[in-house]
Order: C-alpha cells, then structure tokens, then sequence
C-alpha cells in the first residue's frame, strides 16, 4: 500500500504555498527587531548546516526552551521560525534554533545525532532547565532526544519539558510513501528511530500536540507516541498542520503555558 497522500499536508491546506514565504518574512523581521539580543549562526559542528540562533531575553534566562522546525527532514533550516521565540522570550526564557543537515545527504539517525549535539553546545551557553519543541520531523527529533542513548546524563537531566508537536513518532509507515526513497531507511533503521519503541528516557514530563484540523496519519502518530509513553496529549481545534505551531508566539497562550508547567 502507497501512504504517500496519507502523509501529504500541502494539498490538504488552503493557501498552504503561501505559509512558507510568510514564514521567511517575519522570522527575518523578527530577527531584525532583536538587535543585539539575536546571536546567530553559532557553531555546533563543522557543518555548513551545523549553526543555531540563540535569542536572548531581557535580563538573567530562566533556562533555554529549544525549537527544532520540520519539513520531513529534507526542507527548511533554522531561518524560518525566529518569530516563533517571542512567547517564550517574553516569558524570560532564552530560546534557540538549530538547524541541521537533510535527507538524502544524511539518513535521519545523522539527523538525531546533530540535534543531539547541537543541544549540547545549547546547553553551554545557558545553564538552568531546557524546554523542547519541535514541529513534525522536528517532533520526532524532540522525541528521540528524551533518549538516555541519545542525550549525554548531564544535558538529558536537564531536560523539563518536552513538547512534540504534530510528531511523527513512528517511522514505519513512511516506508510506504515515495519520500523513502530520500530517507532510504529499511525495517531496522526506522524501527531504531521510531519514538514509539524507545524504552530507557529521561524523566521530562512530555505532552504531545497536534492540530484538530490535521490529516488521520497525524493524529494517529500523535496518539500513538502519547498512548505509548502515557504521556500528555492535546487535539488543538481548529489548527492544521502549517498553523499549529503559531501559539508558540504567544506569551499567553495555551501551547506556552503548557511548556512553562502552567497547565
């Protein structure tokens, strides 16, 4: 069986060619609103891809809260989602994005490890507790690192709240679809990245959120890492797959009181 519309967001969106472009515009303007406060392409690793922005908040950081965009690992980098650290930054809180290498140059495991690595030269940079997020393939990437094999016991101790956001927490499935043949992944390699089987995590509390208004593939992949880690679980109304992630701006909003512990 082809799942590859079952896995297909762009077509199932009204006006979804137009969310890329806006996306670039605000998170450039946003990156120009924040003056000295944006330190950018910091290095992690000796990749032209292995940078991070970190934002800074007004005064001492209460910690660092990471967001790891998506685009099924083989689109976008870390220049797309700047505005995205606004509620947190106004919530006192450091926030930084990498970006990373895509497929098919890498296999998704190469992926894992950069974050990996990536949030451990984060970690340097600000002490105190880590929030995550990420969005889609950058959900799953999230996931993963709540792994005791995956983060080193110093950074992985330090992990607060993780939020996969539209994740895919089961690479099987994507076996089936034609985006495999970038990925390349056979049986073993998807099991091994598949959140839904990990066993030995950190403690972080972990809340699963997904758009009300996404296609039945994600809803199930959220259920099925939320049921699997008995974890949180929130069906956003109304929210698709491209617009889910816009709370994130927000100081207020549920998805920011959510990664703050306030609900």
């Amino acid at each position: 069986m082809d799942l590859s519309d079952a896995y297909a967001n762009g077509p199932y969106i009204q006006g979804a060619d137009d969310f890329p472009p806006r996306w670039a515009q605000e998170a450039s303007a946003f990156r120009d609103s924040m003056g000295e406060r944006a330190h950018l392409d910091i290095a992690y690793g000796e990749g032209d891809r292995h940078r991070f922005d970190l934002f800074l908040p007004e005064g001492t950081p209460k910690g660092v809260f990471v967001f790891v965009h998506g685009g099924y690992w083989m689109a976008f980098d870390k220049s797309s989602w700047s505005n995205l650290a606004a509620g947190l930054l106004e919530r006192g809180w450091a926030v930084a994005m990498p970006s990373y290498d895509l497929c098919p140059d890498v296999r998704i495991a190469d992926i894992t490890r950069q974050i990996a690595t990536a949030i451990t030269r984060i970690a340097q940079e600000v002490p105190g507790p880590i929030l995550l997020a990420g969005h889609s393939a950058g959900g799953h990437l999230v996931a993963r690192m709540t792994g005791r094999d995956v983060l080193p016991a110093e950074v992985g101790t330090r992990l607060e709240l993780v939020m996969p956001i539209s994740p895919l927490s089961d690479l099987r499935p994507l076996m089936q679809t034609g985006m495999n043949e970038k990925f390349q992944m056979d049986l073993p390699a998807a099991e091994a990245e598949s959140p839904i089987l990990m066993q030995d995590r950190y403690d972080a509390k972990v809340v699963v959120w997904v758009g009300g208004e996404e296609r039945p593939s994600f809803l199930d992949q959220a259920q099925w890492l939320a049921e699997s880690w008995g974890a949180g679980h929130v069906v956003a109304a109304g929210k698709h797959h491209f617009d889910v992630i816009e709370p994130l701006a927000d100081s207020e909003s549920d998805m920011v009181r959510t990664l703050l512990g306030e609900i």
